[in-house]
């Protein structure tokens, strides 16, 4: 059993809550830019003061509308300046957000509405909220529901969000902030509902002083990016803790935060808005380095991209051991006016550093983009621990690893090697749940369900997760993590999910990156309208695959690599099932879904 501790930096008062950084913000530094957003196609800044005004508008409308304090009102949209807005407005109020993923399906929306007891729904669409609705007058309650968008579903216009500003008219401002000072640390501020890989999704209790407290801890440990001239534009799902505290960071550091819904177009986002900083999960990463190695060889210059990510991977290494020698700083100056410029132009050209999480990045992807000159910090936490309880920081980087114990955390490694925290950011309880609650949180250590391993300097390295062990017939223990985020890196697989569990082998499902099979094909003369059923079984395709697999087989012993593979025809995705809102593979859905393609691999 190994333990690390780092003692806390910082500390959360009883009376305090998460509201009074917009406050105080107003006050001391009213014109600060604290907000971007989009308005007809540009950009345009939400001050300090402006936005404070706004959460207190919101917030006399719900309180007019009969929310109290302590009711629990449900959000469901996608990421926008509104949803940030709609968060401390409901703070304002008294009350605690219930995030729902925008995306989610009407039984996963029922459940959190009946299961959470929601006095209230706020929705983006005229969509949303014909199906929430429907739900509501099915339930019985809630028995309130406002929409963000001003449109009806006839597309004629409609109240909007106004309409809650216009309901609190006669409310004054001093109500708002008698009701917000009757918040403490320790009453709830969110419920959020973990994505469900297994089961139905449970409710973790997120108090202020929980979020609070991170929040503290993260803005001290990144002292030279949690600046107020620095800005981030924010497009992961603000329904996830990751992102969720991220808004709470750029609020209390006075960082400016812009919103954009739309993850595909992100790229184009990141040049119009150009942030000094990117919070991103790994996939996102190996789109922008597998597109621009896509498009050097389209090109014809793939053998120089080759070259040049070569040459960033051994410069970052070279960090780690006295620094680069004199041939490769030349090497590596030569590339960065070459190639590295260009990379860094895609994350919009002023980027001092990125944020991963979510999964792991993995070493040679942390290497190449250090060497690019972004580091990306990557860190560790839960829904259940209000995002991170490590991360590597500015003065303690290891990369491959999601860094050490933030302040006022301790990590510990259990007999069975699964990860235990102690941290004033782990959940209270989860909702109406107490068996749950009683085999998380036992004498005071919240148990992950991760395995991991600390090294002597207190870097913790996840491994994989215990109900992802599989077991094969030989009984060999395989953790199927790490496999599967290095086969994920190459350019044309989407998925990768592994196999074995009581089997002689181990085999996987692959899916195929849509977005780069065009490529591919061009490269290999394959038919233009080939889709990915009619190149499942071409050699050359297979060839591309088995290369990949045969790379990660290199990292594993004999048992543990993946003896067989099979391409299936279309890719694993939220709307289809296979993966939660958080982009995890649901293994149970994906295993019954292509049990007959399994039983082939093992006939």
């Amino acid at each position: 059993m190994r333990e690390f501790t780092v003692p806390a930096t910082t500390t959360v008062d009883d009376e305090e809550n998460l509201t009074d950084a917009v406050w105080a913000n107003a006050e001391r530094f009213a014109g600060s830019a604290s907000f971007r957003r989009r308005v007809d196609g540009g950009w345009v800044d939400v001050t300090a003061r402006e936005f404070a005004g706004q959460v207190t508008a919101v917030a006399k409308g719900l309180i007019a509308a009969g929310i109290e304090r302590g009711d629990r009102i449900a959000l469901m949209s996608k990421t926008r300046y509104e949803w940030t807005l709609l968060d401390y407005a409901i703070w304002a109020a008294g009350a605690s957000t219930v995030p729902i993923y925008e995306t989610s399906s009407a039984e996963q929306v029922e459940w959190i509405l009946s299961d959470s007891g929601a006095k209230a729904v706020v929705v983006e669409s005229p969509a949303h909220r014909e199906m929430v609705q429907g739900l509501v007058d099915r339930l019985g309650e809630p028995a309130l529901v406002w929409q963000i968008d001003p449109t009806t579903s006839s597309g004629k216009p409609g109240a909007g969000i106004g309409q809650l500003t216009a309901l609190g008219a006669e409310i004054s401002d001093t109500a708002v902030r008698e009701r917000a000072t009757t918040v403490g640390a320790e009453d709830m501020a969110t419920l959020i509902y973990t994505s469900g890989t297994t089961g139905r999704p449970k409710g973790c209790e997120i108090t202020h002083r929980n979020l609070l407290a991170v929040t503290r801890s993260a803005v001290s440990e990144f002292t030279g990016l949690m600046k107020p001239e620095n800005s981030l534009l924010l497009f992961l799902p603000l329904a996830h803790v990751f992102a969720r505290i991220i808004q709470c960071c750029c609020v209390y550091a006075r960082i400016t935060l812009g919103h954009t819904p739309d993850a595909k177009n992100v790229v184009a986002e990141l040049v119009d808005f150009r942030p000094t900083l990117v919070l991103a999960v790994p996939r996102v990463f190996e789109k922008v380095y597998n597109s621009a190695r896509q498009k050097a060889y389209a090109d014809g210059k793939g053998r120089i991209f080759d070259i040049a990510a070569a040459t960033a991977v051994e410069w970052s290494r070279a960090q780690e051991t006295g620094g680069a020698g004199l041939a490769l700083r030349a090497k590596h100056a030569v590339f960065d006016q070459l190639v590295y410029t260009k990379l860094r132009a895609v994350l919009g050209g002023r980027c001092l550093a990125a944020v991963s999480g979510g999964a792991p990045l993995g070493e040679r992807l942390g290497h190449f983009f250090r060497g690019v000159g972004v580091l990306v910090f990557e860190g560790y936490g839960l829904t259940e621990t209000s995002a991170p309880v490590t991360a590597n920081t500015e003065k303690h980087v290891k990369i491959g690893t999601v860094g050490q114990p933030l302040p006022g955390v301790t990590i510990r490694i259990g007999d069975d090697g699964e990860v235990l925290v102690k941290s004033p950011g782990v959940l209270r309880r989860y909702w109406h749940n107490d068996q749950e609650t009683q085999e998380a949180l036992v004498d005071g250590w919240f148990h992950t369900g991760d395995l991991g391993e600390l090294d002597e300097d207190g870097f913790l390295r996840i491994t994989g997760r215990k109900k992802e062990i599989i077991v094969t017939a030989t009984g060999k223990n395989v953790s199927p993590a790490a496999l599967e985020d290095r086969i994920r890196a190459h350019r044309l697989i989407s998925q990768c999910m592994l196999l074995g569990d009581k089997q002689r082998f181990i085999a996987a499902l692959i899916t195929l990156d849509a977005e780069s099979l065009p490529a591919w094909r061009d490269e290999h003369s394959k038919s233009a309208g080939s889709s990915v059923t009619d190149l499942i079984d071409d050699p050359d395709l297979r060839a591309e695959v088995q290369r990949a697999i045969d790379d990660a087989n290199k990292t594993v012993s004999r048992a543990e690599a993946i003896r067989k593979f099979r391409i299936l025809p279309g890719d694993f995705t939220e709307a289809g099932g296979q993966l939660t809102p958080s982009l995890k593979v649901k293994r149970a859905v994906v295993a019954k879904e292509f049990a007959a393609e399994i039983e082939a691999l093992y006939a």
